[in-house]
């Protein structure tokens, strides 16, 4: 019973946040078909989990299509996601294309193959959206998968850029969502865990243990051991930045700074001296707060 009682505590708490992410972007409108790239991760399965809990009690109608796209590794169990999905009720889509074979004949051995891998499955991803009619394209990244993005473009990239919670494709015909966005990755894998859910690894890259990613991955858990709630606090920045106190001369007017300039413009002008807030937290209601926004 204590077990079940904090397995529906941490529901709960992963759908608040879920729901507030959601009502901040506007990620969800009335209407809207949503693609839910299920991996056979932890993340994939409780994003779907968590977005068909809170489809039910939402404001809005909208309808969720879950999509697997089976690689072709092997020993990849093709029997286990479909035998899961219609288990429990959900429209779904099993997509068979060997992009394994591809990556492997392209990419040495012991070299890295996230970014090819990563531009063939999105392909796939945008062509299976257009052919089931979805608008949405949701994908499990959550805050700690922001953060280390942001670190990742920043000291590898030169570029001050992480993982938006919500952006539109290249081609313009999709929205790309990320409901986890606030969520932590410790209470995703605490909910994964309780909730038993077939687990299917990833052979291709899973076992790449030297890739940049990982590495900031450890720079961060070291960080978060040492002064808890870092990442929280990264994640907070990435919401509350000021243009006029960074670099980049396009995106704020430092040549047509003078004296007298509207310090509005400039967050408060020169706030070196000033108090800085320490409100890292990030709040979640317990509803689900969505809005509805024309499509």
């Amino acid at each position: 019973m204590e077990l079940s009682n904090t397995l529906l505590r941490l529901r709960k708490r992963l759908e608040g946040k879920v729901g507030k992410a959601i009502a901040d972007y506007h990620m969800i409108a009335h209407g809207d078909t949503v693609l839910v790239c299920l991996s056979g991760g932890k993340d994939s399965y409780t994003l779907l989990s968590i977005l068909m809990a809170l489809r039910e009690r939402a404001p809005v109608n909208f309808r969720l299509i879950a999509m697997n796209l089976d690689q072709k590794q092997p020993g990849f169990p093709a029997d286990v996601l479909p035998n899961y999905l219609a288990a429990i009720g959900v429209e779904y889509r099993i997509v068979e294309q060997d992009t394994y074979s591809v990556v492997k004949s392209k990419i040495p051995e012991g070299k890295t193959t996230c970014s090819l891998c990563s531009r063939l499955r999105r392909g796939i991803i945008y062509r299976t959206a257009k052919e089931v009619g979805a608008n949405k394209i949701a994908l499990g990244h959550h805050r700690d998968d922001i953060v280390h993005t942001l670190f990742l473009n920043l000291f590898f990239g030169g570029q001050l850029k992480a993982m938006p919670p919500k952006l539109v494709t290249d081609d313009g015909a999709h929205v790309v969502i990320r409901p986890l966005a606030y969520c932590s990755e410790a209470d995703i894998a605490r909910f994964a865990r309780a909730m038993e859910y077939p687990i299917i690894p990833c052979n291709l890259c899973g076992s790449q243990d030297n890739l940049q990613r990982q590495r900031i991955r450890e720079m961060m858990g070291d960080w978060d051991r040492r002064y808890p709630g870092r990442t929280l606090s990264v994640f907070s920045a990435l919401q509350k930045v000021i243009p006029s106190h960074l670099a980049d001369h396009a995106l704020f007017d430092f040549k047509g700074l003078r004296p007298g300039a509207d310090l509005t413009a400039m967050a408060g002008g020169d706030t070196v001296f000033d108090p800085q807030p320490h409100d890292d937290v990030v709040s979640a209601p317990a509803a689900f707060p969505l809005p509805v926004v024309s499509a």
